[in-house]
């Protein structure tokens, strides 16, 4: 199947409980892997607002993840510090590894990433700077706190 990704639906907002969801306010993804029919895993066509970022930073037990710098600038932040991913630059994150990672725009133009990440079920991720927690259902993403109870 061919798509052009300005016909696919852009899509805003996020699962994050508050108060987590503005820090990811000026993320847009394009679904490319679901507008192609992909079921084994996901491609993102992400823009990030300036001031905006991709996630809180976090790590999967189970899912690999890679991004593809498209256009712009972004700061990623993992465990070993910050890096600068220019357009052409890549990364990936293999699960488990316990490498807290987000992509960060510190920037006053929209950065573009490709992100793309395999739909292994029953994953969970964690978030190391805060108190949250997600665990991958056949609905969708489940947030808690760290200790398992519920947001309200």
């Amino acid at each position: 199947m061919i798509v052009n990704p300005s016909d696919v639906p852009d899509r805003v907002g996020t699962g994050y409980p508050e108060p987590f969801r503005a820090v990811v306010a000026g993320r847009i993804r394009k679904k490319l892997g679901d507008a192609v029919g992909l079921n084994n895993f996901g491609v993102n066509l992400t823009t990030l607002e300036p001031g905006s970022a991709s996630a809180m930073r976090h790590w999967h037990e189970k899912q690999d993840e890679f991004v593809y710098m498209v256009e712009g600038e972004l700061t990623l932040v993992t465990d070993a510090g910050e890096t600068l991913l220019t357009t052409g630059m890549c990364a990936g994150f293999p699960a488990g590894n316990g490498d807290g990672h987000h992509l960060v725009n510190r920037t006053n133009q929209p950065a573009v990433y490709l992100e793309i990440g395999d739909r292994t079920p029953n994953d969970k991720v964690v978030y190391p700077d805060i108190d949250l927690r997600a665990h991958g259902t056949s609905e969708g993403w489940q947030f808690t706190h760290a200790d398992g109870s519920p947001y309200d």
